[in-house]
């Protein structure tokens, strides 16, 4: 039997659903896949129901001595990347130093991994588990593999060139990705670099949800929904609400997620005097998350970095309006003006214009005030254009980004890449082969 060690930073994790359905998706195809976590999983995450059978951290210091010895007696293997370390590249000291100790952790891994007969190893996202894990993998003698994100590999691609140098593929979410990593890693044989989308839940039958009509008087309801971290830049959309808040705009802004940054977004709150209007809800239970999407008039993203978000694909397969910066892979998803709408990165001017033409077009449809004989026919022209959007962002999605289908390609290609080949070449002696 094929056997697949598949390492996450943290396994398992409410907001990387993808890592336990590729994982399940193996299994299903009869692959046996020894889930690992370089983290100890969190208490509540063990509530989705998987728990990971090699966990890095906390080690013992029985493990922390073995690795030491296996890197010495493999010293060979290791050497090149150790020397990449040392003596080459731009890297600051700590950066070197933490280098040093993740292979270390990479040693404890492949500790771990002995005895289990590992055909392969795969890690999801480039940050220092993929280090742990290329470094496992030469100890142990086999191949690795790696999925590439966002940040992964525009903000933080620490060493990503012995990583994508080492791998024997690299799986990356879009086309952007794909070709950013040839142009910045121009030694990187391209056949190894290939895109795998991730996708949603999308369902074949329901009909596009009838937004609710709403006038002047309704507020006009922004939804957020991701982890509160830096990258994220929550504190971008509090601003644009101060500015919508200067425009007596009544509007309700819900952000759905928790994180590092709770604290900050709060006092940020508080300083722009919105307590009334920006609500931090914290972690919302999956059940709970339909009746957010129902409320909203525009489902927004305002991160610096993403790969192609599943916020996104989600609200968009309901049939929302979307509003996104227009970076990275994003634009894969979300056509500006056809699927959804996109803003300049980084322009809190451009990000509040699009939120005032989207809620002009949400409110327009539904106040009676304006449904005079002169304006009817722009009336039902507006309605006609966001219904448009809302059908092309399921269309989008239902083709394009679609959970199951995209999920078996990806299981697919690995299987592909990883297989021993067994049929005969034209270089291979046949009667050899008998032997």
């Amino acid at each position: 039997m094929l056997t697949v060690a598949y390492l996450a930073n943290q396994f398992p994790s409410a907001v990387e659903p993808y890592v336990i359905e590729e994982i399940e998706e193996l299994r299903r195809r009869g692959v046996r896949v020894i889930a690992g976590s370089v983290r100890k999983p969190r208490r509540e995450a063990f509530a989705i129901g998987r728990e990971p059978e090699v966990v890095l951290q906390p080690l013992s210091a029985i493990i922390l001595l073995r690795a030491l010895w296996l890197c010495v007696r493999e010293w060979k293997r290791i050497s090149s990347l150790t020397g990449r370390v040392l003596f080459r590249g731009r890297e600051g000291p700590f950066k070197r130093m933490k280098a040093l100790v993740h292979t270390w952790l990479g040693a404890c891994y492949a500790v771990l991994l002995q005895g289990r007969g590992v055909d392969h190893i795969h890690v999801h996202h480039g940050y220092f588990g993929s280090w742990i894990a290329m470094v496992a993998a030469r100890l142990l003698g086999v191949e690795y593999s790696m999925t590439l994100h966002g940040s992964d590999l525009l903000l933080r691609g620490i060493y990503l060139d012995a990583k994508l140098e080492s791998c024997t593929f690299c799986v990356t979410v879009s086309e952007y990705n794909r070709r950013y990593i040839l142009q910045r890693y121009q030694t990187i044989d391209a056949k190894k670099v290939v895109v795998a989308r991730l996708g949603v839940e999308v369902s074949e039958r329901d009909a596009l949800p009838v937004p609710r009509l709403k006038t002047s008087s309704d507020p006009f309801m922004l939804l957020v929904v991701g982890r509160l971290h830096a990258v994220k830049d929550h504190a971008f959309l509090v601003r644009a609400c101060q500015q919508l808040k200067g425009l007596d705009v009544h509007f309700e802004c819900s952000i759905a997620g928790d994180g590092p940054e709770r604290r900050n977004l709060q006092s940020l709150i508080r300083k722009c005097s919105l307590e009334e209007q920006v609500t931090l809800l914290g972690q919302v239970e999956r059940e709970n998350i339909n009746s957010l999407y129902d409320r909203a008039d525009v489902v927004v993203l305002t991160s610096r970095s993403e790969g192609i978000p599943l916020v996104l694909m989600e609200a968009m397969a309901r049939g929302k309006i979307v509003l996104a910066p227009a970076i990275t892979g994003i634009p894969e998803l979300v056509t500006a003006g056809e699927t959804g709408f996109l803003y300049e990165p980084g322009s809190l001017d451009d990000f509040v214009a699009r939120l005032l033409f989207i809620r002009s077009l949400t409110q327009s449809v539904g106040d009676p005030d304006l449904h005079s004989y002169i304006l009817y026919p722009y009336i039902l022209s507006m309605a006609r254009q966001l219904d448009l959007v809302r059908h092309a962002a399921r269309v989008r999605v239902r083709h394009d980004f679609n959970r199951r289908r995209n999920l078996e390609s990806f299981v697919d290609l690995f299987l592909q890449r990883i297989t021993p080949r067994t049929e005969s070449v034209p270089d291979e002696n046949f009667v050899l082969q008998q032997i």
